[in-house]
């Protein structure tokens, strides 16, 4: 503020208008002086995203596509249920990763989002939450499109602006970063000592199977992803989460739960066993029910913690997997904050 002229404290009260109270315009800064207001509205442009387009479904989840402002459109989900509701948000429009199973994949990487960018998801739905659903929002997913440790600092600050006092003063321990496995990365959040969930998008426990619908496993095999994975809860005592969506006659059968049971082993976890959700044009189709509950009581019976994540939003293509960002776009606007 001393280029206006004006005292640090104003700085401050800035801050905390764009990050705990979420203006979309100086003229809403009501503390500050009309001539402040005035020379901002000048000077600078709030860089909020907006809603392009909304889908509710019959379960009310609700996938919101997003433009962030130049011409691009990110996509998304709130997820209520009995006992949580939760944010699934974005950190690339697109993804430059290609697993086979992903619509997402099928997108070429146009760019990071920003920090501010990706707060502004979880604004907007946490929004949604308390006032469509007179429920607070719980939990945090970094599981839309993108991979967030490709968009490392970004992401990282993001959830520094989410988890502060000064911004939406949520606990780490309710957001969960999730990747496809960038074994270097994982060692890095070891390193910076992060306090937030890691779950790893595994979906098969052998290195073959798993290169045929994951790239990055050529680069980043089973073996050195759990040499990354042991450093990281060495660091931070953290217990990791393992994803796994199951692929009827791929990877739904009992000597594919031995290897995930054996896989698991590397680090205290828990797993999700995911259904599958289909996209247009997949190779994949949804594991037989039986062949799920067998595979999840084999894994329970080794005395590891099973979950199976039954899809919702799968009738606004909002299911896991399937965010392919088929909205439109809106024009190009310029960006100037955040």
């Amino acid at each position: 503020m001393a280029i206006f002229g004006e005292k640090s404290f104003r700085a401050k009260q800035v801050f905390e208008w764009l990050w705990q109270k979420n203006a979309t315009s100086f003229d809403e800064m009501s503390n500050l002086s009309v001539l402040l207001r005035q020379k901002l509205n000048e000077h600078y442009f709030i860089d909020k995203i907006s809603l392009d387009d909304q889908q509710i479904s019959s379960d009310k989840t609700i996938k919101c596509a997003f433009s962030v402002g130049d011409g691009k459109v990110v996509e998304g989900v709130l997820i209520p249920t009995a006992t949580r509701t939760t944010a699934c948000i974005s950190t690339q429009i697109g993804c430059s990763l290609s697993c086979a199973f992903c619509a997402t994949g099928r997108l070429k990487l146009m760019r990071n989002l920003t920090p501010g960018e990706i707060v502004d998801q979880v604004v907007y739905l946490k929004n949604q939450a308390e006032n469509r659903y007179r429920t607070p929002l719980t939990n945090i997913v970094y599981m839309g499109m993108g991979e967030p440790l490709l968009n490392y600092k970004n992401t990282l600050r993001s959830i520094e602006m989410i988890t502060s006092p000064e911004g939406l003063g949520m606990s780490p321990k309710r957001i969960t970063v999730s990747t496809a496995g960038i074994a270097k990365m994982i060692r890095k959040l070891g390193d910076d000592e992060v306090k937030f969930n890691l779950a790893l998008s595994l979906h098969a426990a052998n290195d073959k199977k798993r290169s045929h619908i994951m790239e990055i496993n050529d680069s980043n095999n089973l073996e050195e992803l759990a040499d990354a994975l042991r450093y990281f809860h060495q660091k931070t005592d953290a217990r990791i989460t393992f994803e796994y969506i199951i692929f009827k006659d791929f990877n739904d059968k009992i000597e594919d739960a031995q290897e995930l049971a054996a896989f698991a082993r590397c680090v205290p976890c828990k797993i999700n066993i995911i259904e599958y959700n289909s996209i247009d044009g997949g190779e994949f189709q949804q594991a037989d029910k039986s062949n799920v509950d067998a595979f999840a009581a084999y894994i329970e019976s080794k005395n590891l913690v099973v979950n199976v994540r039954r899809s919702r939003g799968k009738d606004i293509d909002a299911a896991c997997g399937q965010l392919a960002n088929k909205n439109k776009a809106i024009d190009q606007k310029e960006r100037i904050l955040k």
